[in-house]
């Protein structure tokens, strides 16, 4: 797949890439010393966050990472901020979701991407 209609995950301190299209924050809570209008953060989409109990649950602990990933699964089933994200993937010029975590391969970043290329 090329750049059209790729989607990518990135931290929201990265620099943006000529291959990201457009960036989406998909953080519940704003990362820290980011502006507001900061070109690194794109779209800010916190609705298609994981739960302010699923994260507390979570904790970026990777032993739980596959249940967190079914958990945040449930929480997105018939979200229309998912079903938002999905319109940006298929337009093509890619989509890069980011997130402030510095693990972004357990994120749920990496859990909407992975819906998002599977769906």
């Amino acid at each position: 797949m090329g750049a059209k209609g790729r989607i990518r995950v990135a931290r929201v301190y990265d620099e943006p890439g000529p291959d990201d299209g457009q960036r989406v924050l998909v953080d519940r809570v704003w990362p820290r010393g980011i502006r507001k209008d900061d070109p690194r953060v794109g779209t800010w989409c916190k609705e298609v966050a994981p739960s302010k109990e699923l994260r507390q649950w979570y904790q970026h602990d990777p032993q739980k990472f596959d249940e967190f990933a079914a958990r945040y699964a449930d929480e997105l089933r018939g979200s229309p901020a998912l079903a938002e994200l999905r319109k940006l993937a298929k337009g093509g010029g890619g989509l890069t979701l980011v997130t402030a975590t510095r693990e972004v391969d357990i994120s749920q970043a990496a859990v909407l991407a992975k819906l998002l290329k599977h769906r």
